[in-house]
């Protein structure tokens, strides 16, 4: 079967991309990598002002849509929680390293390490948020753009440290010289981080079924447990969330949280369960949070977001 792979023309996205299409290539198929630029990929301002990460997806999904691409290769991270109709996420292959890490010009412990009055570079509400609970004494500088442009603006000495995904600087290749890989459990990921998701029309049957065979069941869980969280809590990328689900066996784990936009304040908590309930210990879990005011915190967010 021919297929047309449609993907952003980021280094990290096209690396990304090949991936795929080479595991697609093995099972026998052929495949054209088609790039689209998103409006993601042009803006310049705040994504929070401008609608969000969806907007790294929008062109992508439209494509899809306009039959002009057969399937999409997206970091999960950049899904929104619903999709649109007659779009499906199809497969998640193999997650690579979820976590976060903190590279610095210099090896430092941590976030410990850090200096006070540091300037830490990132434009994720989540990070900016996890960040400032831990470490109120250092600022956080909008930085936004690709990995290798991020490492450069750290060279030059534009920040004193970079909060980055490991799953981008593995996927790339890249191995900073100083850099500090943060626990998972204190330093929350995004949903969906590390993940990828193909994309495809449900009622493409044949690209549905070869898609499939890439799917990688304990990683679908553990973004489906995410996801269900998501979608149940009613967060976005203007608010500062969070969770991380791992899989043993045929049981589930997943940490989540929800902070206040300065960090002032985290609403975090654990659930536990079998694999096959991974969405219904997703929605446990954010109707947990709720329960503890998550929802009054996510409002002061987005608020918070709207006049940053």
């Amino acid at each position: 079967m021919r297929l047309r792979l449609g993907t952003r023309g980021s280094p990290l996205a096209l690396r990304q991309s090949s991936l795929v299409a080479a595991a697609l290539e093995r099972a026998g198929h052929a495949v054209e990598l088609v790039t689209i630029r998103t409006t993601g990929d042009v803006l310049t301002g705040s994504l929070v002002a401008a609608g969000g990460k969806g907007l790294f997806v929008k062109e992508i999904e439209e494509a899809l849509l306009a039959r002009t691409i057969d399937f999409a290769v997206h970091s999960l991270k950049d899904m929104p929680a619903a999709l649109p109709a007659g779009l499906a996420l199809v497969a998640t292959p193999a997650r690579e390293d979820p976590r976060d890490v903190l590279v610095t010009p210099a090896p430092v412990e941590g976030l410990a390490g850090l200096a006070a009055g540091a300037r830490v570079g990132t434009s994720s509400a989540r990070r900016q948020a996890q960040l400032a609970a831990c470490r109120p004494d250092v600022a956080t500088v909008a930085l936004r753009g690709n990995v290798d442009t991020r490492l450069r603006k750290l060279a030059a000495g534009d920040v004193d440290a970079i909060l980055l995904a490991a799953a981008g600087l593995r996927r790339l290749g890249l191995t900073p010289p100083a850099m500090h890989v943060l626990d998972a459990a204190e330093f929350v990921p995004a949903i969906g981080q590390g993940a990828l998701a193909l994309e495809a029309r449900v009622d493409d049957a044949a690209v549905r079924a070869a898609l499939r065979a890439l799917d990688d069941p304990p990683s679908a869980a553990a973004v489906a447990a995410e996801r269900a969280f998501l979608l149940a809590v009613g967060g976005d990328c203007q608010t500062p969330l969070a969770a991380h689900a791992t899989v043993a066996g045929d049981r589930l784990g997943m940490r989540a949280l929800v902070a206040e936009y300065d960090g002032s304040a985290l609403l975090a908590d654990d659930v536990a369960g079998a694999v096959h309930e991974a969405a219904t210990l997703g929605e446990r879990l954010a109707h947990a949070l709720l329960g503890r005011g998550a929802a009054d915190m996510i409002a002061r967010a987005r608020r918070a977001a709207a006049h940053a």
